[in-house]
Order: structure tokens, then sequence, then C-alpha cells
């Protein structure tokens, strides 16, 4: 059983990537390393506050980076419908109030 996971696992790589550059396909190996998703979270974090500083008026960037985020918290920590909802909701205050303060301070 092992070899034909191993076999299976061999031609999803195969498979993914064909659609890599090859400085990604270098990358690979270390990103099969990774467990968890605390460093996807992390760079979403990143990511969206920096949508949140180049782009405030962009609205649905925003809300894509919150959707994505809500999704690998609630997958991380194994959130309830309720609570991923409460998530979202609590996400989407927030960044309407950074960007009001965002859009206030540009424009001052």
């Amino acid at each position: 059983m092992k070899g034909r996971r191993g076999s299976t696992h061999r031609q999803l790589d195969n498979f993914y990537a064909e659609a890599l550059t090859e400085a990604e396909r270098l990358e690979l190996p270390k990103a099969q390393e990774v467990e968890g998703l605390d460093q996807e979270i992390a760079v979403l974090r990143v990511r969206l506050k920096r949508a949140l500083m180049d782009n405030p008026q962009d609205l649905a960037l925003i809300a894509k980076g919150v959707d994505m985020l809500v999704k690998a918290v609630s997958a991380r920590y194994k959130l309830s419908p309720k609570a991923r909802r409460d998530l979202a909701d609590n996400l989407a205050n927030l960044v309407e109030n950074l960007g009001q303060l965002l859009e206030g301070s540009s424009s001052g």
C-alpha cells in the first residue's frame, strides 16, 4: 500500500509541476515539508495589510483577502460555521474601519 501512495504522490507532483515555473519547481520540495497553515495565514495577513494600505478603495480585492484569511483560519482551528461567520463579520468590520481611517488620512 505504501508504494502505491508514494507513486500517486509522484504523479500529483508531476501533474502540478507542469503549471509551475522552473523557480517554483525548485521550491516544491521545501514547500512539501511545511505542515499546517500557520505560515500561509501569516502571509495572508501581511498581504491583506498591504492591500489595505496600497489600495483601500479596492473593496473586491480586500473582500477576497478577508475571505481567504477566514477560510484558512477556519481550517486551521476547525471553526464551527457560526464561529466562522462571526470571524468573517468581525474581520469585515475591522477592514471597513481601517479603510475609513486610511481614506481619512490620505485626504487630510
